[in-house]
């Protein structure tokens, strides 16, 4: 099935976001879009969608190719949308490979458009009494790809269409539009990381694994077990963004400690592009089974002898071998040493307290930590403080004066909700008493600036990207009406 108006029409928008001035130049095509037609068939007059890819060797050059029905050297591989395309990006995969013998697996997306069109031109084609066509225009939807290996694949031409093949420099592209877009995007043909996966092990020779739904043609891996994780977006501003994001996405009460990159490997998407993958290393030791899971059927742990068991690509497979290999279980006390009372084991728990205050337009304040932090450095957070030789509502009372200047009155709080945290393997739990407060006196200033750079007021529900895990957890919870939370166990 072709892809769906619907979907044609967020695609556009998209690609309009970014080139506000080509809308009065695409009205028809959103005018179609409007009507119950196909704009994928090329029966559709006066005007329908196709194809093309855009293929840029390691040089930064461009790919053109020759038809034999105009004898001209056109831009790329390229033509109308069959049945069987489920996107447009797959319309225009099936393109190269068909006249140039490109397989998508030798091509990867780039990482400055991650799969949005990177050209959408309009022109005219002739009337072709032959065909039964007349005089109708062409909306065609340019992909840029990368080669994703060193050496070129070889070019293996579509005889009854094409003629020749020639790379051109992107100063020589032969549509002026589309040079442009190429010379402002700086594609120079060397493949990057697109998305991000967790290796997220206990540090006891356990790995965690997620199992996809099953759904195949719909997402990658479907019905096998993988790493948590997925691509990025434009708004990633790092790798390492796009894990958290997708971790919170996913399984939002998994609260993962410090990570460090650890590969790059190279995975197989739906539509058969090689996607290279940064893979990140991380601990932490609690229970699957306590965590909200938003996409997949389960999280497991899995010792690397239990692996050929598993449906798990043989990459994934070698991958936690490999790091099994090189990472010897740690068996580390807990950072709390257990005090016995009367024979049972008692450990110690930490207890931190936090200031939830919303403005009038329910928006909630949070404080940007210093770079330089300890914990969580440039990352946002709760006015916090850890309770010393008092009571909570005093710590609270005394933090709120001591960071942000706020005058707070006891009578005026209330427990609003209770985060039991295990920040890092081994490490101390943690309490964490989240108090609301609804009236005080004050406007929040920076009062200790080595740990605080500024206060601001955030809707509940734009919340920075860099804000610790456990606060993000308590104002959703806050927000549902939920009195408890767990992360890290």
């Amino acid at each position: 099935m072709p892809p769906s108006s619907t979907a044609i029409r967020r695609t556009v928008e998209g690609y309009l976001g970014r080139h506000p001035g080509e809308r009065d130049a695409l009205s028809g095509l959103l005018a179609a879009l409007d009507h119950p037609v196909d704009v994928t068939a090329r029966t559709t007059l006066p005007g329908h969608v196709t194809c093309s890819a855009v293929v840029i060797d390691r040089q930064g050059r461009v790919l053109h190719i020759r038809h034999r029905a105009t004898g001209g050297l056109l831009l790329s591989p390229g033509g109308h949308i069959e049945p069987e395309d489920r996107t447009l990006l797959a319309a225009a995969l099936r393109e190269v490979a068909e006249e140039a013998g490109i397989p998508p697996d030798a091509l990867c997306l780039t990482r400055q458009l991650l799969g949005s069109p990177i050209d959408i031109d309009v022109h005219d084609i002739d009337a072709s009494p032959s065909k039964g066509e007349t005089t109708h225009r062409h909306y065609d939807v340019r992909y840029a790809f990368y080669l994703a290996g060193e050496n070129p694949p070889t070019i293996t031409l579509q005889d009854e269409e094409v003629s020749g093949a020639q790379w051109l420099p992107q100063p020589e592209v032969t549509s002026p539009t589309l040079r442009a877009k190429l010379l402002a995007a700086g594609l120079d043909g060397r493949p990057e990381p697109v998305n991000a996966s967790a290796l997220i092990h206990d540090g006891a020779g356990r790995y965690l694994l997620h199992l996809r739904d099953h759904k195949p043609g719909a997402i990658w891996e479907s019905g096998a077990f993988s790493l948590l994780g997925g691509g990025r977006t434009h708004d990633d501003q790092s790798l390492e963004d796009t894990l958290r994001r997708e971790l919170s996405e996913e399984v939002p009460d998994l609260h993962l400690g410090n990570v460090q990159p650890y590969a790059v490997e190279d995975a197989t998407s739906i539509d058969g592009l090689t996607v290279p993958v940064q893979v990140f290393a991380g601990q932490w030791r609690g229970n699957p089974d306590r965590l909200r899971l938003h996409e997949g059927v389960l999280l497991r742990w899995f010792p690397p002898e239990d692996l050929d068991r598993l449906r798990l690509s043989p990459a994934t497979r070698d991958l936690i071998r490999r790091h099994a290999a090189e990472t010897p279980p740690d068996n580390k006390p807990a950072a709390a040493p257990p005090v016995w009372d009367g024979g049972s084991q008692v450990v110690l728990n930490g207890v931190g307290v936090h200031l939830h205050v919303e403005d009038a337009e329910g928006r909630v304040l949070l404080g940007l930590r210093h770079p330089e932090s300890k914990y969580a450095g440039n990352t946002w957070h709760y006015l916090a403080g850890r309770c010393e030789q008092e009571s909570a509502l005093a710590c609270l009372v005394r933090e709120a004066w001591e960071e942000a200047g706020l005058v707070i009155d006891p009578a005026d709080v209330e427990l609003a909700h209770v985060v039991h945290v295990v920040d890092a393997p081994g490490s101390q739990p943690l309490m964490q008493l989240v108090f609301r407060a609804h009236r005080w006196e004050g406007t929040p200033e920076v009062r200790e600036p080595d740990k605080c750079l500024t206060w601001q007021w955030w809707p509940r529900h734009e919340l920075p990207d860099r804000i610790v895990s456990y606060t993000r957890t308590a104002i959703t919870a806050i927000s549902e009406g939920r009195p408890y939370s767990e992360m890290g166990w």
